[in-house]
């Protein structure tokens, strides 16, 4: 068994039939936010998620009250976001990235999570939060410097608030009139974190990184996504038009269960250990 993989904890059919399909085969992995709610990440679309309308592109562009309203509640956000670790998911998928059995990961998360638990090929579909861009220059910046001087210029911000995180590392702030937001400091255009925000789309390259990564493997391996966002049925299309077989890990209904040879309804992280106990021994 691996180093740092632990017991498997689950006994089922349909996991054997997906080791199976996974066995001595390069394996492609697309992962979604059912991969990081152990991290204490919650997730969009999970039953007993709350209801929300996230910030979409053109209404940031369009107000500055706008941007201050998001900056503040991601400023706050951002302290409980960031210090969100791996959990044993991404430990198993960065084993077996490891061990040679995972070809690479695309993840629809911007939590930097994969990275951090140790995976190299990593192709984040909707960039990171960890990364802020100007809108104008292209200039990036590391978030946490934009966060230090988001409290040098709101030195009246409450950084011991209870805060609620969203999926996107973002609160809900209501006072936000007196916030002052940082431009770039080489242009002094808008900063944006380096995330594909609603409204926006993936750009070509990431995308062709992603089914670079697809192509380059024999079973596709979805993890923790029910699929909902266009980018990511597109590469189960890929993968079936290509004629991989495709295993679903995820708790809950997805738009690829159709397509997948197996569907195991079940949680990632004792699900993906469970793989790596087996594949790796």
């Amino acid at each position: 068994m691996a180093a740092g993989i632990g017991t498997p904890i689950m006994a089922d059919a349909r996991l054997d039939e997906a080791i199976d399909l996974m066995r001595e085969r390069r394996v492609a992995v697309l992962t979604g936010a059912g991969v990081s709610t152990d991290s204490g990440i919650p997730d969009y679309r999970g039953e007993g998620a709350p209801v929300r309308t996230p910030m979409t592109f053109q209404t940031f562009l369009a107000s500055e009250t706008a941007r201050k309203r998001y900056w503040a509640g991601s400023h706050l956000g951002w302290r409980a976001f960031g210090s969100a670790r791996p959990n044993d998911g991404h430990r198993a998928l960065a084993a077996l990235e490891a061990g040679g059995v995972v070809s690479g990961v695309v993840t629809q998360n911007v939590d930097g999570l994969h990275r951090r638990a140790g995976s190299r090929r990593v192709v984040e579909l909707h960039g990171g939060m960890d990364r802020v861009l100007c809108l104008r220059c292209g200039q990036h910046y590391a978030r946490q410097a934009i966060a230090d001087r988001l409290a040098e210029l709101n030195p009246s911000i409450d950084l011991e608030r209870s805060i609620r995180v969203n999926p996107d590392g973002d609160v809900d702030v209501d006072d936000v009139d007196a916030m002052v937001i940082p431009d770039c400091t080489v242009c002094g255009g808008i900063l944006k974190p380096d995330v594909v925000f609603f409204g926006e789309f993936v750009p070509p390259e990431t995308f062709q990184a992603a089914a670079s990564i697809v192509r380059g493997g024999e079973t596709l391996l979805v993890a923790g996504s029910s699929l909902v966002v266009n980018s990511g049925i597109r590469l189960i299309e890929l993968a079936r038009r290509r004629r991989m077989p495709i295993v679903v890990v995820n708790r809950g209904a997805t738009r690829g269960d159709n397509r997948a040879a197996v569907k195991i309804d079940a949680g990632t992280s004792e699900t993906l250990t469970a793989m790596a106990s087996a594949l790796l021994d």
